[in-house]
Parts: structure tokens; sequence; C-alpha cells
């Protein structure tokens, strides 16, 4: 094995894991999922079925990666966020066959304890604070915060909040507001 799973840990067939991800205590990964290599996945992570998950993902503790979902490359989840994958689930009616995707882009951070519903893309190095409900797409480089969350600044690709003149001290890369979304500036 080019990778880690904690002895607690259960890894289904027909899952692919790439090399130097480690897997710690009490995780499930279910058959079908993908891991991409360098990832880390916390303690009492589930991750699947069928879902992909980038190169160098880290998701903390307490995540259930559901069906549906697909995390790009270099994508954090914060401890104990939530992904949902029926938009209107109830247990007497089985919807499985509803389940709308939900896309994180490269780069996104998804702050602990918030909650991305079904059927939105969060966009390349986007930031969800802390306890955030998604309930529509987030541009890429959006600063997202509150219930229902609303964009509230813009972020670097660093992860530095971008002031008003969207130059970014700590990294040196020129942003530009361009109908809306934000891009570097060439």
């Amino acid at each position: 094995m080019d990778y880690f799973v904690h002895e607690s840990s259960y890894v289904d067939d027909d899952v692919i894991i790439g090399q130097e991800t480690k897997i710690w205590h009490f995780s499930h990964i279910i058959s079908g999922s993908r891991i991409g290599a360098n990832c880390n996945i916390g303690q009492n992570v589930v991750i699947g079925p069928d879902v992909s998950i980038g190169n160098q993902c880290k998701i903390q503790n307490n995540v259930s990666v559901y069906k549906g979902v697909t995390l790009e490359d270099d994508v954090f989840c914060g401890p104990s966020m939530v992904f949902t994958n029926v938009f209107n689930p109830r247990a007497h009616i089985r919807r499985m066959d509803e389940a709308r995707p939900t896309l994180v882009k490269k780069g996104s951070t998804l702050g602990a304890n918030c909650t991305v519903v079904c059927g939105h893309t969060i966009g390349k190095y986007a930031f969800v604070g802390a306890g955030a409900v998604i309930t529509k797409d987030v541009p890429d480089y959006a600063l997202v915060a509150g219930n229902p969350a609303r964009q509230v600044g813009w972020m670097c690709q660093c992860g530095e909040k971008l002031p008003e003149n969207l130059y970014c001290a700590s990294c040196s890369i020129q942003y530009i507001e361009d109908d809306c979304r934000l891009k570097k500036y060439v």
C-alpha cells in the first residue's frame, strides 16, 4: 500500500486511494469512491459511495462526503461541516435517485460547521466561513458567511482576505473585479 489506513477504519472493495494519503481513526470509505494523492482524511469521516476527491484535500473530523459530491484538488473541509445530497429528504420515501450534485472547485475552503445544501457549486479558491449555510452557488474567490450565506468579500488563492484594492500583500497577486467576478490581473 502506498497510503495509510488506521486499523479502526474500513475501506470497502472497489476504492481507489492515491499515494501518501492518510485515513485516520473510525473512518469508512465506501465502494466506488476515489481519493487522490496526499490527502488527509480525519477521524470519523465517511466517504461515498461513488465520491470523487482530488489530490491534496484535507477533510477534518466528523465530515460525511455523500454520493453526488465532487471535491477538486486542494479542497479543505473543516471539522463537522455538512454536505447534503437530497434536497427534500423523507425517511419514508426513497429519493436517492433525486440526489443533486455538488461541486467544490480547486483550492476552496469550507469552514467548520458550515452546511452545503446540495445542487450548488463552490467556486475555485472560495472561502465559506464557519457555520455558514450555502443555498446558492458561490463565485470563484468569494468570501461568504452567514445563514443563508452572503458574499462579504474576496479571498486570494493564498487564503488571505483581499483589501479594497484587490492586491494581496502576502503573495503579491493583483486581482481585478469584472462583472461581479474576480480574476487575477495579468
